[in-house]
């Protein structure tokens, strides 16, 4: 075993034996790589701008007439501008402008759809930026008042995010008073069109908020026996809070 590996030892060229012309390319090789790599500029990362949305007629004729095809396309391609080759890019460098653009064209695309709001209000309309964040609110809201019993999800996320993201308790009244006056459908939850009662007492409008509870009960609108139940217990509480 031993004469094996000295064997071996024996067999083994040294450096000293390779050609010197040999270790000359080599070391050649290894500074041209060296020198080519600092010396290549970096790749140049090109951001593009969000472009303006196709007209409805052009939109119409990529999707071969399917509207709500190319209107969720579209949804999709929006969501993905931001990751762009070699950079991803904030929300907030966006022209929400133009984001509202494709947002509304990909509304008329698909007037029922309702994830395009929803990304208004969950996505766009939450970064670190209050004004954009209130131009994703404002076009929530005209769209809403467009088909309320349809929009409403969409309107009352708007609600929570002036309310407690925005601190803008102004905003979320008037926004909670959209729903209550707009929504005629008789199946949404009893707390959405309840969300001025809710805004109200946070602002410390407690008088407010009980003659709206009163007027409630009064209208005859509400005809559930455990909804009705529930406001009487609200107001009960309310007048003993103020008392």
């Amino acid at each position: 075993m031993n004469f094996w590996r000295v064997s071996n030892r024996q067999d083994e060229r040294s450096v000293k034996d390779v050609p010197a012309f040999i270790i000359a390319a080599l070391s050649l090789a290894f500074l041209c790589q060296i020198y080519w790599s600092s010396s290549s500029p970096l790749a140049t990362i090109h951001i593009k701008p969000l472009p303006e949305p196709p007209s409805k007629i052009e939109s119409q004729l990529i999707g071969l007439g399917d509207s709500i095809a190319i209107a969720k396309l579209f949804m999709l391609w929006l969501q993905a501008f931001d990751n762009q080759p070699g950079v991803s890019l904030p929300f907030n460098s966006l022209d929400y402008h133009r984001v509202i653009n494709w947002l509304d064209r990909i509304l008329t695309l698909d007037p029922k759809g309702l994830y395009p709001l929803l990304a208004a209000g969950r996505i766009y309309g939450v970064i670190a930026d209050d004004e954009k964040n209130r131009l994703m609110l404002e076009f929530i809201s005209e769209k809403f008042s467009e088909d309320p019993d349809r929009r409403w999800p969409a309107m009352t996320h708007a609600v929570y995010v002036a309310k407690h993201r925005l601190e803008d308790y102004p905003l979320a009244l008037k926004y909670a008073h959209e729903i209550a006056r707009q929504v005629t459908r008789e199946d949404i939850p009893s707390w959405v069109k309840q969300m001025e009662i809710y805004v109200l007492e946070d602002m410390g409008e407690i008088e407010s908020a009980k003659i709206l509870i009163g007027g409630l009960l009064e209208s005859g609108a509400i005809t559930d026996a455990h909804e009705l139940q529930f406001l009487k217990d609200r107001l009960n509480r309310l007048e003993r809070e103020n008392e």
